[in-house]
């Protein structure tokens, strides 16, 4: 059985992770503190989240610009960290659940996307985005319907007390 129902995608709602115009982009400019540190996007925290060297996380954090954290998260001069694939989207997942309790305007737009399912429209990306044939994993549209979900409840929560 499918977790979402099989359609043509008409309500889906399909975003592209490394906009910066997009505000659920890990591009997008809402800083966050995270680790005792301000991180000026989601992408700089999950680029340096693969490292356990503090001096690359840094250099990460530091990067002028998200595309250039990506392009520093992936110079692998040393390798990476060797729970990178069990905790990558635990990582993600976090990041984006703080700036989500940083920034209310922007739970709330999440909130507000209902029970949408939310796709991250990558042709070349099969783990974060959905892939060229539409199969892919859709790891970051996961982590945003999760954290809305998480959203959700404290808010069901807090309406109860």
């Amino acid at each position: 059985m499918s977790l979402f129902p099989a359609d043509n995608g008409e309500n889906d709602l399909f975003l592209s992770r490394t906009d910066p115009e997009n505000p659920f982009g890990t591009h997008a400019a809402y800083s966050f503190e995270l680790e005792g540190k301000v991180w000026p996007t989601v992408e700089h925290y999950f680029q340096a989240m693969k490292f356990t060297d503090e001096n690359r996380q840094e250099k990460i954090r530091t990067a002028t610009t998200p595309a250039r954290a990506g392009k520093l998260g992936r110079k692998r001069h040393k390798s990476l960290r060797p729970d990178w694939k069990k905790v990558r989207e635990t990582v993600m997942t976090r990041a984006v659940y703080t700036r989500c309790r940083t920034y209310p305007d922007l739970a709330q737009a999440l909130l507000e996307t209902g029970d949408q399912k939310i796709v991250e429209n990558s042709n070349y990306d099969y783990f974060w985005g959905c892939g060229r044939d539409r199969r892919g994993h859709n790891g970051y549209g996961k982590v945003l319907m999760n954290v809305r979900a998480k959203l959700r409840q404290e808010q069901a929560e807090a309406s109860e007390q």
